[in-house]
């Protein structure tokens, strides 16, 4: 019997301590906000370059050595920086021969194709389109790329993590009003990302040139997890 009572207060004590610390657990709401803001994009990267063929691989890189070259005078007479242009690959690669699975002569080179691509920041819009057409005067046949961006997207950032607070405060409210409860002051805010998106592209026309360009949009999104303390 008195084993039964030790084991019986023993198991008393284990709910009186649960109690005890379910009291001590903080009352809260957790909520989590989202914030965007749209803004038209003021820079585009473009990857272009030039790709040869022939039978001598000097010849199929002469070729594109000497259109890259005059690439890149067009792309500074243009007003491009230096550092916006970064070369990204240059490669030279066979062409087989006889590689059929029915033929019955070893594969032979038949030849090279050598390629040139190099990246281009364009920090005016406006001269994309003339841009774009100049490379492809200069000798260039190779366009691999495309996207525009924000030289500086940090003020949207703090305007889309303001946002975030905002959508995740008016969440707190909601949820203490639904669950009559006051909502008490904030514990804490954790950064919880974002970044830049691409919205729906707008067809459009850049000025004083041929080449159609879609200038469209950028969305800029911040996440943001809070918590609040549930009120007296």
């Amino acid at each position: 019997m008195v084993r039964i009572v030790s084991v019986a207060a023993a198991i008393a004590a284990l709910f009186l301590a649960a109690s005890v610390a379910w009291a001590n657990e903080p009352r809260v709401i957790t909520v989590t906000g989202y914030g965007e803001v749209a803004a038209k994009p003021d820079m585009a990267t473009i990857t272009l370059g030039v790709t040869n063929a022939d039978r001598e691989a000097s010849a199929a890189m002469a070729v594109v050595s000497a259109n890259v070259t005059s690439i890149l005078e067009a792309l500074n007479k243009a007003g491009i920086a230096p550092t916006d242009i970064q070369t990204r690959q240059l490669t030279l690669k066979p062409l087989w021969s006889n590689q059929s699975s029915v033929s019955k002569n070893d594969p032979e080179i038949s030849g090279f194709t050598a390629s040139n691509t190099v990246m281009v920041r364009i920090r005016d819009l406006d001269a994309l389109g003339p841009i774009l057409d100049t490379v492809l005067e200069e000798g260039g046949n190779r366009f691999d790329r495309l996207q525009f961006g924000l030289q500086d997207p940090a003020p949207l950032k703090d305007d889309a993590r303001r946002a975030a607070v905002a959508d995740a405060m008016a969440r707190a409210a909601l949820l203490a009003e639904a669950a009559g409860v006051p909502l008490g002051p904030v514990q804490s805010i954790s950064d919880i990302g974002g970044g830049v998106q691409p919205l729906m592209m707008e067809a459009a026309a850049a000025r004083s040139s041929g080449m159609p360009i879609a200038g469209g949009e950028m969305t800029v999104q911040a996440n943001v997890t809070m918590v609040f303390a549930i009120g007296e």
